[in-house]
C-alpha cells in the first residue's frame, strides 16, 4: 500500500484533467455535429491519459537526477529526488507509460490516418524533450508553449478529428481556452518552485520574469478562456455554453491566492482550485454545447 501511494503521487494526480478535458469538449462538440464515436472518444481518452502519466514519470526521473528536485522543496516530494523510487525504476516507468500510450495512439490511426502517426511521435518526444534533451523545454522557457500546444490545441483538435473527420475553428478555440487554463497548473508549479528553480538553472517564465509577471500570465490566460466562450456563443454555440464562465470566475482568485501563498498547504490550495476550474470548465462547456 505504501509503494502504491509512492507510485499515486508520482502520477500527480492534480494534473490529469490536463488529459481528460480536452477529449470531452471535443466529444461534446463532435456530438453536437451529429459526428460522435464512443469507441474513438474512449481511445483518444486513454493516449492523453497515458501520456500525461509519462511526461509526469519522465519529470519526476530527468529533474531527479539533474538535482533540480531536492528533499527541501516546498511543494510535494518527488520519488526520485527522496530516494523512495530509484532513477532507472523509474526511467523504465517512464518509457513504458509512453510507450503504452503511444501504441494506444496508433489504434486511432484507421480513425483519422496515418498521418497520425506524426503527432503521436511527436507526443512523446515533447514529453521526454519538456524536460530532458539536449534543449530541454521547461528549463528554456518553453514548458508553457508545450502545454498549451500539445495539452490544449492539440488535444482537443485531433480528439474532434479522429471522430469528425475534420478540423474545426471550434474546437481551435476550445482547445486554446482550455489550454490556457490547463497551463495555469503549471504556472502555479513554477511559482512555488521559483527559487529552487532559479538554484537549478531551470529558466520557467516565473524565473526569467518573475511573480508579478505570473500572476498577470494566469489573469490573461483566465481572460482569454472567457472571451472563447463569448465569441462561440456569438457564432451560434447558444447561450448554455456561457456556463463556463462559473468556474472561470472562481479562477479569477488565483492570481491574488498566490501572491498570499507561504506554504506547502497553501500552495497546494491553489493547484487543486486550478484543477477544479479545468473540470467546471469542461462539464459545464461540454454541457452547453450538447443543451444547444
Amino acid at each position: 500500500m505504501e509503494k502504491f501511494k509512492i507510485w499515486w503521487q508520482a502520477t500527480r494526480p492534480k494534473t490529469l484533467p490536463a488529459a481528460v478535458v480536452p477529449v470531452l469538449l471535443a466529444s461534446a462538440l463532435a456530438s453536437a455535429d451529429g459526428l460522435f464515436n464512443p469507441l474513438a472518444m474512449v481511445l483518444c481518452l486513454f493516449f492523453a491519459v497515458f501520456m500525461q502519466i509519462g511526461t509526469n514519470l519522465a519529470n519526476d526521473y530527468l529533474d531527479g537526477i539533474r538535482g533540480t528536485d531536492t528533499p527541501s522543496r516546498i511543494g510535494p516530494q518527488r520519488a526520485v529526488a527522496t530516494g523512495q523510487i530509484t532513477a532507472a525504476v523509474m526511467r523504465r516507468a517512464a518509457f513504458s507509460t509512453l510507450f503504452l500510450g503511444f501504441c494506444l495512439g496508433l489504434t486511432l490511426i484507421p480513425f483519422g490516418g496515418w498521418w497520425l502517426l506524426l503527432i503521436g511521435v511527436a507526443s512523446v518526444a515533447a514529453a521526454w524533450c519538456y524536460t530532458g534533451g539536449l534543449y530541454p523545454l521547461a528549463y528554456n522557457g518553453l514548458g508553457d508553449v508545450f502545454v498549451v500546444l500539445f495539452f490544449g490545441l492539440i488535444a482537443t483538435t485531433a480528439s474532434y478529428y479522429v471522430q469528425a473527420g475534420v478540423v474545426s475553428s471550434e474546437a481551435l478555440l476550445l482547445g486554446l481556452g482550455c489550454g490556457l487554463l490547463i497551463n495555469n497548473l503549471l504556472v502555479v508549479n513554477n511559482y512555488r518552485d521559483m527559487e529552487e528553480d532559479t538554484r537549478a538553472g531551470k529558466r520557467t517564465l516565473v524565473v526569467l520574469y518573475g511573480r508579478s509577471f505570473a500572476r498577470l500570465q494566469c489573469r490573461i490566460s483566465i481572460i482569454i478562456a472567457a472571451s472563447v466562450l463569448f465569441f462561440l456563443s456569438m457564432r451560434g454555440a447558444g447561450f448554455w455554453i456561457l456556463g463556463g464562465l462559473l468556474p472561470i470566475v472562481a479562477g479569477l482568485f488565483l492570481p491574488s491566492k498566490l501572491k498570499q501563498a507561504k506554504t506547502p498547504a497553501d500552495y497546494s490550495r491553489c493547484l487543486i482550485l486550478s484543477s477544479r476550474v479545468i473540470i467546471a470548465y469542461g462539464i459545464f462547456v461540454a454541457l452547453g454545447i450538447l443543451i444547444a
